[in-house]
Formats: C-alpha cells, sequence, structure tokens
C-alpha cells in the first residue's frame, strides 16, 4: 500500500513502444503509476520512470489468460488508491494469409489481449470511475480497426471491435463525469510490425510515426477531454475520416492488400 497525494494512473503494455511512451507522459505530469506487461523489462521501466519522481509499482501479467488480466484488477485494489486513470494499451499484431497462413492459436491469443482483455478491464474499472463520477480511460485501437486488413485479417477486426464498444460504453456513461477517449495510431516504429512478421510488408518497411508522438497525441486528448485522437496527425486522420469512409468495404480491403501482403515491401517505389 502505498501513501500519496499524487494522482493514480494504470498503463498497461506498459515496457515499449506506445505504451512506454504513454507511462512516460503520466509520470512527467505527476501521476504515480500501475504498469503492466508479461514481465519482461518491468524492473527497468519501474526505474526509469521512477527518475521522473513518482511511485511505480509493477505487475507482470500474462493478459492471453483471464485470470491474468483479473491480477491486473487486483493489483489495483491491493495498491489502496483510488484509480484516476488508465491506459489499456497492450495489444498484439498478426500477419499472414488467413488460408494456410497464420496459425489458430495465435489467433486466440490475439484476440484474448486486444479484445477480451480490454472487455475485461474496462468491466472490471469503469464502474468504480462512475460511482466516483471522475476518472479518465484511454483505449488504445488502430487506424487499422477503421478499414478491413488483408493478411491481418484477425488483427483489424479485433481494432474494429474496440472501435465500436468503446463508442457504445462511452455513449452509455455520457454524463458520468468520466472521460473515455480512444487512440487510433498509424503505422507507428515500435517492435509491433518485427514481431506480427511484418517486416517483408510494405506496410513494415514504410517510414513511421515516432512511438512518443503517438502517445502524446493520445494523452493530450484524454486529459483535454476529446473522445478520439489520430495517432500521427493530419494523415492518419485523413484516412480514417476522408478515404476510409468514401471507400467500400471491397475498396479498402483492396487497397491494404498492396500494402500488406507478404512480399509487397519496395513493390510501390
Amino acid at each position: 500500500m502505498t501513501t500519496s497525494n499524487r494522482t493514480f494512473a494504470l498503463v498497461t503494455g506498459a515496457t515499449n513502444g506506445i505504451g512506454l511512451e504513454l507511462a512516460k507522459c503520466f509520470a512527467n505530469d505527476g501521476h504515480d503509476l500501475l504498469i503492466v506487461s508479461r514481465g519482461s523489462h518491468l524492473e527497468e521501466t519501474r526505474k526509469l520512470l521512477e527518475g521522473y519522481g513518482v511511485s511505480v509499482t509493477t505487475c507482470a501479467a500474462d493478459l492471453t489468460r483471464s485470470d491474468e488480466v483479473d491480477k491486473v484488477h487486483q493489483a489495483v485494489i491491493d495498491s489502496g488508491r483510488t484509480l484516476d486513470a488508465a491506459a489499456l494499451n497492450a495489444g498484439v499484431g498478426l500477419g499472414g494469409a488467413f488460408v494456410n497462413g497464420t496459425a489458430l492459436e495465435d489467433e486466440f491469443s490475439l484476440i484474448q489481449i486486444n479484445v477480451m482483455s480490454t472487455v475485461q478491464l474496462t468491466k472490471r474499472l469503469l464502474p468504480a470511475m462512475v460511482e466516483r463520477g471522475e476518472g479518465k480511460l484511454l483505449l488504445t485501437s488502430s487506424i487499422s480497426g477503421t478499414t478491413p486488413i488483408p493478411f491481418e485479417a484477425v488483427y483489424g477486426a479485433s481494432k474494429a471491435f474496440i472501435n465500436s464498444f468503446f463508442y457504445a460504453v462511452r455513449n452509455e456513461i455520457q454524463g458520468s463525469g468520466v472521460q473515455m477517449t480512444l487512440l487510433l495510431p498509424g503505422p507507428t516504429e515500435t517492435n509491433f510490425f518485427h514481431r506480427a512478421g511484418q517486416d517483408e510488408t510494405e506496410v513494415g518497411a514504410m517510414e513511421k510515426f515516432a512511438p512518443a508522438d503517438v502517445a502524446r497525441d493520445g494523452y493530450v486528448a484524454l486529459m483535454s477531454g476529446h473522445d478520439t485522437a489520430y495517432g500521427g496527425g493530419h494523415s492518419v486522420e485523413y484516412e480514417a475520416e476522408v478515404l476510409n469512409r468514401m471507400e467500400s468495404e471491397p475498396q479498402k480491403a483492396q487497397r491494404h492488400r498492396l500494402i500488406s501482403a507478404p512480399g509487397s515491401a519496395g513493390r510501390s517505389r
């Protein structure tokens, strides 16, 4: 149990990429933190964030397991602190052909992390915020959730779920005093594409947005009361709000196939 007058925030997927940069944003603004990852680099991330002068608690959890997701909620309870903000950022990608390509067990793991753990943690954390009449909740989705993504079929669908889920729940709790924000990053310079097996795709090889900039877009939107942040700026917003609204689903799928197909790297250059 920690006694502190500082606000308290939770960040999942906090040891690398956008999650680490979100944690830095919270720490820089004086939030004590509970950071979550599978365990790798948790201690070095804790020490890094404590350099901002805040208290940092760690929770090693495998979010492919429902009982481990509840372990995160229990860590919040065990802190004895009011949770002022949460960034549910943990997520994975998976590239390859759905037929005779990707493995079903990998797709189930992706759905558990990207979809199920987000729903479960939202279900656990949001009621206390609503009852209190204050709190902030950020869900990290993706620009991929606004279009079908061939060769990332399950990943794109998982993010489309998060988008729909976010807007529905946000509508339900309007007027409660709780702020919900959806972060939609464009392609970001992290290990995401490498871990997803997409190094040889055009989207995997292209120049990407800096994770610090993407995280800052989401953090500022959360703290200033905006419902949506397009991580990466106007080009990402244009794709989501113009191109992906104008084109039919088959047209969008074909356009994205050109950059997500295996071996597509360099074809358009």
